[in-house]
């Protein structure tokens, strides 16, 4: 037996995978079917075991991924030769999957040429399944940019396509020298079967897969599913009948601010603080209440618009203020003036011909549309944007003045957040909630502005400031006092979160790991104030050049030499030692200067960091947060916090929080479940009590925030072409059950959990 499901099983369903028709199976090419009754040396594992099983008409190849135990585990295949498959026309690689065990697997698949280029994908394995996935290499929707993180299928053909990822789109065809499939971040070891590894190609392509993709309330026109909304009526009716379930008070056993009202009572200070009390780092409630934060981040309407492949003239589009606080992806809807529609024209056929619907200008639905004068990635660098959600709470509450239907959005919110047993809201809140009073919330600010910037090599949503000009400390100042104005020193605000996801750098190698020095290395110090403190503290350490070139193994000629700029390309163990301790006095300077403003105006709320990515952070860097943060943030993607890829929590010994993490999957209608997939809505309920009891029981983490509120549009959101199933309510508002289900049950027993063995070890004192 293969966990509950028989070998006999796996026998019918990998046949039936491997016969799915003539017309398709005429144009396979067979790799691997494992008759051989050996393993193929292509096969190379990582953290796992791997054995031929018989499946009563033939084998197939089973895999035990020991990913409990280690941070990745999976299987590459990688022939003695590269494979050239540049004569093929549109094709993919594609194998039969297996999945036998209870639990779905998430599963990352990477393609990589000679070049070293790689071609990332990913792919949900619903428990007690099976299936044919397929990874295209060629065709012609790896050409072209619609604006989407992930497109819906082009392909005609009932396999299961895996979905792109990021890296290269084009790899270099004649020479693929491997295709690697892997797990990370899992609480379980993983089991799988795979069989009849083959290239595929398509029967035929869909030439519309792109058209008529939307329809009027925002949704898959293409596609079912549960809640599809058809009429305002049916909104509504699903609204009335939500609306009589919520309450408007936390639940019972919590104190106002959702703190433990039914455990011990430490110091209140009239603030959030932290605490270690019996071992375990926590949030103390302004009461004296113990508090753990869990929440739902981005509780907003700036992302919910879709860049709709309308423009106007650039000439009356407002530029940005020149010391403007609010980042593009953070406005509002930023319509542009009534007078600008007359110029409208349509700049992208491709992004216009999605939509099914889009309303006059005139109409009250017309209150919808906005404009982004700049985006991070997608079909157009600029352009007219669409929010369904909001044009669907329009319907739903049938009110337009924007008051009142905001108003109504942010009742109706705080009451699910308490129904649901949340805590609080995480980063990103609207400001309006800030001062409703029912339910706590972060503040957040970006430091944004003309000051110099740094480089680590792989500067993802921006350059890295450099602290060291005194236009950062300047703006830093400036973000914080506007922070400051818009709490008022409210006490439901637990902390601030200032900056997000920087390019700090990431291990794996010297270069990606001291990629900010390095490269700031080659720069003149006259125009880098960071090269003049790195060249400083080289000078107080060595003295003279010459000690500096024996440890480093360079002919540097000066220290004027290392201050006009040198490329290194080969590391010694000093120079990497040298590296730590430039990036790390780096990076100090960073926190002291946002943690020095924040606390100048807000001395009694918690700094809660910069949410550190895990691609974009290092030891240097988290040990520098945790001087200065009150909490020490992470945004972390998987499916839950595991002890061994956590072990720095116990090295800092600081209060730490989960920022963003998620999951989706494609019974929704969208397109691209997020950046961890599950198997259905139900699935999704269980992945998140999965991630939060993991947190839940964490002695260094003191909550957990879910990203995001709002599913993102079909199309993607305006600024990076995000399209993911990762909200709790859908672009109709109509909450997902499961995933709101579980959330509940979690929440119910959060504090039981985390804090119970205090009242057990009292009642047995006494």
């Amino acid at each position: 037996m293969l966990a509950s499901l028989s070998l006999a099983s796996v026998t019918v369903l990998l046949g039936a995978c491997g016969n799915q028709g003539d017309a398709q199976k005429e144009s396979e090419t067979l790799l691997w079917n494992f008759e051989s009754g050996q393993i193929p040396a292509a096969f190379q594992l990582e953290n796992a075991k791997a054995e031929l099983v018989n499946l009563g008409d033939g084998s197939a190849l089973k895999f035990i991924l020991n990913s409990k135990t280690h941070k990745d585990a999976g299987f590459t295949i990688a022939p003695e030769t590269p494979w050239n498959w540049s004569e093929l026309g549109n094709f993919a690689f594609a194998l039969d999957i297996a999945n036998p065990q209870s639990s779905s697997v998430h599963l990352y698949v990477t393609a990589t040429d000679a070049s070293g280029k790689t071609h990332n994908r990913n792919v949900q394995i619903a428990e007690h399944s099976t299936g044919t996935y397929f990874m295209e290499l060629k065709g012609p929707d790896l050409t072209v940019e619609t604006g989407m993180r992930g497109n819906p299928p082009s392909w005609n053909t009932e396999y299961q396509d895996i979905i792109w990822r990021w890296g290269d789109k084009q790899l270099d065809l004649s020479a693929v020298e491997s295709v690697k499939f892997s797990v990370a971040g899992v609480l379980e070891d993983k089991t799988l079967v795979i069989d009849n590894v083959r290239l595929i190609q398509p029967k035929s392509l869909d030439e519309n897969y792109l058209k008529g993709l939307v329809d009027k309330y925002g949704q898959n026109a293409k596609r079912d599913f549960v809640n599809k909304v058809g009429s305002v009526d049916q909104l509504r009716e699903i609204a009335s009948e939500e609306q009589s379930q919520l309450r408007d008070t936390p639940l019972p056993g919590r104190s106002q601010f959702g703190g433990w009202a039914d455990g011990p009572q430490l110091e209140g200070t009239g603030y959030f603080r932290t605490e270690k009390v019996g071992g375990k780092w926590a949030l103390v409630d302004p009461e004296g209440y113990l508090f753990f934060s869990s929440g739902i981040a981005n509780v907003r309407l700036a992302n919910t618009s879709t860049i709709t492949g309308y423009d106007v003239d650039a000439n009356v589009v407002p530029q940005r203020k020149e010391h403007d606080l609010t980042p593009e992806d953070s406005a509002g809807l930023n319509r542009v003036p009534l007078s600008a529609v007359a110029t409208r024209y349509v700049s992208s056929p491709l992004r216009a011909e999605m939509f099914n619907w889009l309303p006059s200008y005139e109409g009250p639905l017309g209150d919808n549309f906005g404009y982004r004068r700049e985006v991070h990635t997608g079909a157009v660098e600029r352009g007219e944007t669409f929010s369904f959600y909001r044009a669907n709470l329009q319907r739903k509450y049938g009110l337009d003045d924007n008051t009142e239907l905001m108003a109504a959005w942010r009742e109706t919110t705080v009451d699910r957040m308490l129904t649901w047993g949340f805590t609080s809201f995480g980063n990103w809140v609207d400001p309006g909630y800030y001062h409703m009073d029912r339910i706590p919330y972060f503040a957040n600010g970006w430091i944004i502005g003309d000051f110099k910037t740094v480089s680590s090599g792989n500067d993802y949503w921006s350059p890295l400031p450099d602290p060291f000009d005194p236009e950062f400390v300047k703006r830093a100042d400036i973000t914080a006092q506007q922070i400051a104005d818009e709490v008022q020193g409210n006490p439901w605000c637990a902390g601030v979160f200032v900056d997000n996801e920087k390019s700090w750098g990431q291990e794996g190698s010297i270069a990606s790991q001291y990629g900010v020095v390095i490269n700031t290395l080659t720069r003149p110090a006259e125009e880098s104030p960071s090269k003049a403190q790195f060249v400083d503290l080289m000078r107080k350490k060595y003295g003279e050049i010459a000690k500096l070139n024996l440890s480093w193994g360079t002919e540097i000629a000066s220290w004027d030499a290392l201050a006009e700029g040198v490329e290194l390309t080969e590391f010694s163990d000093a120079m990497v030692a040298d590296f730590s301790i430039m990036l790390e006095h780096y990076v100090d300077r960073y926190f002291k200067v946002v943690r020095d403003a924040v606390k100048h105006y807000m001395p009694n709320h918690l700094y809660m960091g910069a949410r550190f990515a895990s691609w974009g952070m290092t030891p240097e860097v988290r040990r520098a947060a945790a001087k200065y943060a009150d909490v020490v943030s992470y945004n972390y993607y998987k499916e839950g916090v595991s002890e061994k890829s956590w072990q720095f929590l116990a090295e800092l010994d600081r209060p730490s929080i989960i920022g963003e993490f998620h999951n989706g999957a494609l019974d929704s209608g969208l397109v691209n479940p997020g950046l961890i997939l599950a198997s259905s809505q139900a699935d999704r309920g269980k992945k998140y009590a999965e991630y939060m009891n993991s947190v839940i029981d964490n002695p260094y983490l003191v909550g957990a925030h879910w990203f995001q509120y709002i599913d993102s549009p079909l199309t993607g959101r305006a600024y990076d072409g995000e399209n993911y199933n990762i909200g709790f309510v859908s672009v109709t508002d109509i909450p997902y059950q499961p995933l709101v289900d579980a959330a509940a049950e979690v929440n119910s027993k959060l504090y039981q959990r985390r804090f119970g063995e205090m009242l057990e070890a009292s009642a047995d004192a006494q």
